[in-house]
C-alpha cells in the first residue's frame, strides 16, 4: 500500500471507465458522469452515519433483556418512485447494508420487499434514503 502502486491502481481505474464507460452509461457524457460520482460520494457519508445509528439500534435490541419480546421481523413491501436501474440498486444495497433491514426482493417497476427486524427499523423506508437517491440521480 505504498503511494505509487495506489496511484497506479487509480490510473488503472481511470482508464479502464474512460475506455468502457459507455457500456455501463450508454450516451453518458463524460462530465455528466464525473458530476454523477461526486453526487454519490456526497451521499456516502449521509449512508454511513445510517449505518453507524443502525448498528447502535441493533446493539440496544441484543443487549435488551427482552430482547425476544422487542425483535418482531416482518417483510415490508413499498412502491419506490425511482426508475432506473443504477438508483434502484443503489437504494437496495443501502437498504442491505443497513443493519436490521435486508432487501429481499426488487423489480424493474420499483416494487420492494424488504425484511425488517423490528417495526423501528423498517419505519423509515422509503423515506429520506430514497429522497436521497433521487436528489443523487437527479429523478423526478
Amino acid at each position: 500500500f505504498d503511494s505509487f502502486h495506489m496511484t497506479l491502481g487509480v490510473i488503472s481505474c481511470l482508464i479502464v471507465t474512460f475506455f468502457s464507460g459507455d457500456l455501463l452509461f450508454p450516451g453518458a457524457k463524460i462530465t455528466d458522469l464525473i458530476h454523477l460520482g461526486f453526487r454519490i460520494a456526497a451521499y456516502i457519508p449521509w449512508l454511513l452515519y445510517q449505518i453507524i445509528l443502525a448498528n447502535f439500534h441493533i446493539l440496544y435490541l441484543v443487549f435488551h433483556p427482552k430482547m425476544m419480546e422487542l425483535i418482531d421481523p416482518s417483510i415490508i413491501r413499498f412502491q419506490s418512485s425511482l426508475r432506473d436501474e443504477l438508483s434502484l440498486v443503489l437504494f437496495a444495497n443501502s437498504i442491505t447494508l443497513t443493519p436490521g433491514t435486508i432487501t429481499v426482493y426488487v423489480s424493474v417497476d420499483g416494487d420492494f420487499q424488504v425484511h425488517s427486524i423490528d417495526k423501528k427499523s423498517g419505519e423509515p423506508l422509503p423515506g429520506e434514503m430514497e429522497t436521497r437517491i433521487i436528489n443523487t440521480f437527479k429523478e423526478d
